[in-house]
């Protein structure tokens, strides 16, 4: 039995009390040689939140009858949330008197004081902090003389920083700056800190997305040790590895992604076979041919997990010399791939599939508004632009409507939410933010992708090798219950007793291309789970899948990179008991990790995202837009624009009435007039506010049209 367990088990009899440290060795008769090793274990096991180390230092169990451990979630008027994985939908309400010192993202463990009432959350405090997450802050310098504060860009951390005469490098009031924590906070008293960088004002070119990328401490430059790895990488390939591989370079294939798309890691190839099923190729770029397991460039992209896209720039997980380069699916040249044939019928279903190392030369690099003018009809001169492949992609484009009807049968929920496209000019200013068309090209290619990934997962379920899955759990049962009221406003209803992904599905089918859609389905996706990775089999829920990972993306995703690694072991016979067992210690960790990273991405590009358009309307101050009510709260309602932006219109700037909100009918009523405002009623509104540094956007309501009730 491994020490940790040894210890686990002594804290779980019933006899036990409480030991300090010294104690504990003793009791496992650790020798002094050995107990520095030891108390690292007893460290390792309180930041894990498994252990307790007590004000007189005596350790004991953590109990989760009256211990929650999880991380944290600020609020800046001082209060938080604690979130644990191990009470998913249960957050705990933190006072602002009851954080001790905690922060916006620390682990933390909290102590239950009031048990979860009718409509509000369960209460705590928090006791101890595992793990601090703000070692260093980004935010603005106000200068006062002889010291300073800094306001930071996170309005979650609800204390300004306050600087000491000394430590302010110098910085100039208004300039953003990373601050590094010395002192944390007190109840009423502010933490404490020094400058450690000037990034500039928010004026100048590139500061505010620098500012966004120190903020969730992105990794921006390579090392010399990782570049060095990178350059040696060779950019052609070897004959003999050619000879080894199933070489498919006579074959049609092709790539297909946005025009600005330089990281091409997958082609397509398509026939139809003469039984009437189809055998569609998916190439991905082979990289783990070239990042070998432990190197620098491998232990660097396992740090990254992913890159990054932030509009004008990418931060990419691997260096360019292969990310642009050898790994990327250029048209022309010889790639090495890992290639899945799969043979699938009328009904949509995969009947046969085999897996193979390749090498392909793509035939053509086509672009999605390319393929969806021709597939859509849309474009005469489509047809000759693309004929050497038309053919071909008339078969893909039935294939996809067969795989998208297939998924739909058996409950898939498709959101199809409006995404952004924001253009910036050569100084990083918007010039223009526009809707973004989901049309038929990145359909199909996301219908190929989609069965690429399920087919792998299954395969190695069922050969009951560890594997790296892609799970999106079930949604929590309150979470639903909170959902089903708020919808029961609108006359909608889950009609399943058990929840089955079907159930939303034809809820989602139900509000399509009504007025109350977008803010239902964005109810409904904060309803749902996180998808995440996973060492463990599990459900695919907001797919419907049984089995699900991530293949086909290795240039920029890590756990893309690891499956390819243990499908190679896997088909050249090299995955033994020793290998298997060694990843099932590290595919938990890469899944923890990843996940992480994979979040701090969404989150950074959202950041820049709303920055962005809060620029873009703080140039337009006093220009009119109509719009839609996109959400009713209870202090205003959100106005969306066509283009996507979204803004508040605040009832302190609705001066023809007092309005209150209706939380009920889920509407905004005027006192005296009667004036309603419901989801999904147009609006005509005023730019009258833009907050960058909050990244908000205020409007105000204008020659309104709205229902008034007698």
């Amino acid at each position: 039995m491994a020490i940790r367990e040894e210890i686990i088990k002594l804290m779980e009899g019933k006899k036990y009390k409480p030991l300090l440290k010294e104690e504990l060795a003793s009791r496992f008769n650790v020798g002094k040689g050995e107990q520095k090793e030891f108390f690292k274990i007893l460290d390792a096991m309180e930041k894990e939140g498994v252990i307790l180390k007590a004000r007189n230092d005596r350790y004991g169990l953590v109990n989760p009858e009256f211990l929650v451990i999880g991380r944290l979630e600020g609020n800046e008027k001082g209060f938080g949330f604690v979130m644990s994985k191990d009470r998913p939908g249960e957050d705990i309400f933190i006072p602002a008197d009851s954080m001790n010192t905690a922060m916006h993202g620390d682990k933390v463990i909290a102590n239950l004081i009031k048990g979860r009432q009718a409509g509000r959350k369960q209460e705590g405090e928090i006791i101890r902090v595992l793990e601090r997450a703000n070692e260093s802050v980004i935010g603005t310098y106000e200068d006062s003389g002889n010291f300073g504060f800094v306001i930071p860009d996170n309005h979650k951390i609800a204390y300004d920083i306050f600087i000491p005469k000394g430590k302010t490098m110098k910085a100039k009031d208004g300039q953003k700056v990373v601050v590094g924590i010395e002192k944390w906070p007190e109840f009423r008293r502010n933490p404490e800190g020094s400058i450690i960088e000037v990034l500039g004002y928010l004026t100048d070119k590139g500061t505010d997305i620098l500012s966004i990328i120190r903020q969730f401490k992105l990794p921006e430059e390579f090392s010399d040790e990782v570049r060095a790895e990178a350059i040696k990488v060779p950019s052609t390939i070897d004959k003999d590895e050619i000879r080894r591989r199933k070489d498919l370079r006579s074959l049609k294939t092709f790539t297909i992604d946005g025009a600005d798309a330089k990281d091409l890691d997958d082609a397509v190839s398509i026939a139809k076979l003469d039984n009437g099923k189809y055998r569609l190729g998916v190439h991905i770029a082979d990289v783990s041919h070239y990042v070998r397991p432990a190197s620098q460039l491998d232990k660097e992209a396992l740090n990254r997990g992913n890159s990054v896209y932030l509009l004008d720039r990418v931060i990419p997980m691997l260096p360019h010399e292969l990310s642009n380069g050898i790994c990327s699916l250029n048209p022309n040249v010889d790639r090495l791939t890992m290639t899945v044939f799969m043979d699938i019928d009328k009904n949509g279903k995969v009947v046969y599939h085999e897996i193979h190392e390749s090498v392909i030369n793509s035939k053509a690099r086509l672009v999605y508004d390319d393929v969806s003018d021709l597939l859509e009809g849309t474009d005469e001169k489509a047809a000759e632009k693309l004929s050497l492949v038309s053919d071909e992609l008339f078969i893909m484009k039935e294939l996809m409507d067969i795989l998208r009807k297939h998924r739909d049968k058996r409950g898939s929920i498709d959101f199809d939410f409006p995404e952004s496209y924001i253009e910036l000019d050569e100084n990083g200013r918007p010039v223009d933010v526009r809707k973004l068309e989901r049309r038929v090209a990145n359909r199909l290619i996301e219908e190929f992708m989609l069965v690429t990934n399920e087919t792998v997962a299954e395969r190695f379920f069922w050969e009951e090798i560890p594997f790296l899955y892609r799970i999106h759990e079930e949604p929590n049962s309150e979470r639903v219950e909170d959902f089903q009221k708020f919808i029961h406003n609108f006359g909608y209803s889950i009609k399943g007793k058990e929840l089955h992904p079907k159930d939303f599905q034809i809820l989602t089918q139900e509000i399509k291309g009504k007025r109350e859609e977008p803010v239902i389905s964005t109810l409904l996706l904060r309803t749902m789970q996180k998808a995440v990775y996973s060492a463990e089999p599990g459900m695919h829920f907001g797919l419907a899948a049984q089995y699900y990972s991530h293949f086909t993306s290795p240039i920029r995703r890590y756990p893309d990179l690891e499956i390819h690694r243990i499908i190679k072991d896997s088909i050249h016979g090299k995955m033994n008991e020793k290998k298997m067992n060694m990843l099932e210690g590290l595919l938990p960790e890469i899944a923890d990790h990843t996940s992480m990273t994979e979040r701090r991405a969404e989150e950074a590009e959202r950041e820049v995202d709303d920055l962005k358009k809060a620029q873009h309307m703080a140039e337009r101050i006093g220009e009119e837009y109509e719009g839609l009510v996109s959400s009713v709260t209870s202090f205003g309602l959100f106005v969306q624009l066509e283009n996507t932006i979204e803004g508040l219109v605040h009832f302190s700037n609705m001066v023809d009435d007092f309005y209150f909100f209706d939380e009920d009918n889920y509407m905004i009523v005027g006192e005296r007039t009667k004036t309603t405002y419901r989801l999904g009623d147009p609006v005509r509104i005023k730019v009258i506010g833009a907050d960058i540094g909050k990244k908000n956007i205020d409007f105000q309501l204008i020659n309104e049209e709205v229902d008034t009730e007698e």
